[in-house]
């Protein structure tokens, strides 16, 4: 879909709105342009050297013609901002709503938090789609009534009009593929360079280091170059418009001028007639140059959707129709399954068939690369198999509702931080079933308790991204309890402990195989503490199960 198609499919969303706007500007376009004709008739008045009710009526509904176009344009500002505020709400609500269902295949060598920061541009298109709308209705429409008009003092104005067209369609058909192109590349390295600084923010430790921050800044000077080069290139174009502009400006003021004048001397037009023409071209130039100025807006707006579409295009998880409900039990059954990532050609899992019922305590182990991880994954319903089959509680993985199925489950994987909020909405997620009794038990499980009670706001405390102010051993305490909060039927864990000093690891992990708790705990960690746990160990090499025992 181009850039520019999605531009009219955000507007068609709210066409109710933009068809006000264009009618309030058509309607304050005749209303501008019956102002020359009043000043028209008030300066022949005035040449007649006698003040009459006439003249009097024409000033104050001139008058009256301004303050209502003033009133005109502040409806439509109303609107605008209207437009602008579904616009903000309407994007943000599909970026919360598409990041979290966005398949694995689709973020493959993707950085979320970098897609994340497209939402930036919704301010872009924001303002751009208000001032397009407001700007390029009102002028297109006073350049229409305008020559229209012109051309009723004299059929020399036609040709006023024919070299408008003329002018407009040479700048959008030369001007606007090479614009857009040049405002996409230039919107990349934006984007290149702000996700650099977002690096050094992140890593600011790393980079305190003398050759460290040398290496910092000469990158950064890399990519801005770039920018300013992509940048360069696109002012280029918006140049070569305005001297296209200001040629058009010179040619058209001196022959109108000209020709206007030796029309009035042949007395072929009035005084008043030639001042209400050059005030009606004055107005159709301002308007034309509102149309080329507005292009830099234009294709600021259509990069910006762009760069979001390039989000909302992505492929989401399929939604469900069956609804499978709570259970108490499950079971997981492999047949054949296979997986491979986007950019590969060889599986990483191959021919998985297994069998996992309730309550079982299973060590997945290999060494790196072996596929340990991808498998627990793939249990976890985080990532869809290529191939083969999936089932839980005997029912095929393609017809089971997800979203239950991972209310049932805890998982803590590998990169996963606490995010800003407060503890308890770390833990919770603002789910209303879980209880407080719930959240005492589960921190008391992975050794938070005392830790909260020392804090002053205790569970209201306020984490930063990433659970800075935190050890890295407490981010993972709550990770842990959020996992294990609502009680679910099966834990799949990627080394959530090893923050952690042994004897606190030691002491979670004797909780989580506690006889008290009947959950399936499927595990992948350095720490062979939790083997010795486990009642079955599970060992990858090359993406292949080579060893399935009980212990």
């Amino acid at each position: 879909m181009t850039p520019l198609k999605r531009f009219l499919n955000l507007l068609r969303l709210d066409k109710k709105d933009v068809y006000q706007i264009i009618f309030y500007a058509a309607f304050s376009g005749l209303i501008s342009l019956s102002l020359p004709l009043g000043i028209q008739a008030i300066i022949n008045f005035i040449q007649s050297g006698q003040v009459s009710v006439s003249w009097i009526i024409l000033v104050i509904v001139v008058t009256l013609g301004v303050a209502f176009v003033g009133v005109l344009s502040l409806m439509q500002l109303r609107i605008t901002e209207n437009l602008q505020q579904k616009i903000f709400v309407r994007s943000s609500f599909e970026f919360a709503y598409r990041l979290p269902k966005i398949k694995f295949s689709a973020l493959y060598n993707r950085y979320p938090p970098e897609l994340a920061n497209r939402f930036f541009d919704t301010i872009s298109i924001q303002k751009g789609t208000s001032k397009l709308l407001i700007d390029f209705s009102s002028a297109l429409l006073q350049i229409g009534f305008g020559v229209i008009l012109l051309s009723l003092y004299h059929p020399f104005f036609i040709i006023f009009g024919v070299l408008l067209v003329f002018l407009l369609y040479y700048i959008f058909k030369y001007s606007y593929t090479p614009g857009l192109s040049t405002s996409m590349n230039e919107s990349k390295y934006k984007y290149k360079a702000a996700f650099w600084l977002q690096e050094i923010a992140r890593n600011h430790t790393s980079f305190r280091k003398l050759l460290s921050f040398d290496y910092a800044l000469k990158k950064n000077d890399t990519l801005v170059s770039d920018y300013i080069c992509y940048r360069e290139k696109h002012f280029a174009i918006i140049k070569r418009q305005f001297i296209q502009l200001i040629a058009f400006k010179v040619i058209i003021t001196a022959g109108l001028l000209s020709i206007g004048g030796y029309l009035v001397l042949s007395q072929k037009m009035n005084i008043g007639q030639f001042v209400a023409a050059e005030i009606i071209i004055l107005l159709v130039i301002n308007s034309v140059e509102k149309i080329i100025l507005g292009l830099e807006t234009l294709y600021d707006v259509l990069t910006s959707i762009e760069k979001i579409g390039e989000v909302t295009d992505m492929a989401l998880e399929q939604a469900s129709a069956s609804d499978i409900g709570k259970f108490d039990q499950v079971t997981l059954e492999a047949d054949n399954v296979s997986y491979r990532f986007p950019d590969s050609d060889k599986d990483v899992l191959e021919n998985i068939t297994l069998k996992i019922h309730q309550g079982e305590k299973i060590f997945v182990s290999g060494r790196n690369g072996s596929g340990k991880t991808t498998l627990v994954r793939v249990l976890a319903g985080l990532l869809q198999p290529a191939g083969g089959g999936l089932y839980i509680n005997d029912g095929s993985y393609s017809k089971i509702n997800m979203d239950l199925y991972r209310a049932q489950t805890g998982v803590v994987m590998q990169g996963e931080t606490p995010f800003e909020g407060t503890i308890l909405e770390n833990i919770t997620m603002n789910n209303p079933e879980i209880t407080a009794d719930d959240v005492k038990w589960a921190l008391e499980a992975v050794g938070l308790a005392s830790h909260i009670k020392r804090l002053p706001d205790g569970l209201d405390t306020y984490l930063h991204p990433d659970g800075m102010q935190l050890s890295a051993s407490n981010s993972q305490k709550i990770l842990l309890a959020r996992s294990i909060v609502n009680r679910p039927n099966i834990l799949f864990l990627e080394d959530p402990t090893d923050k952690m000093d042994e004897t606190t690891a030691s002491e979670i992990i004797n909780f989580l195989f506690s006889k008290d708790n009947s959950w399936t705990v499927i595990v992948s960690s350095v720490n062979l503490y939790w083997k010795g746990k486990c009642s079955r160990h599970i060992v990858m090499d090359k993406g292949k199960i080579t060893e399935d025992t009980l212990l």
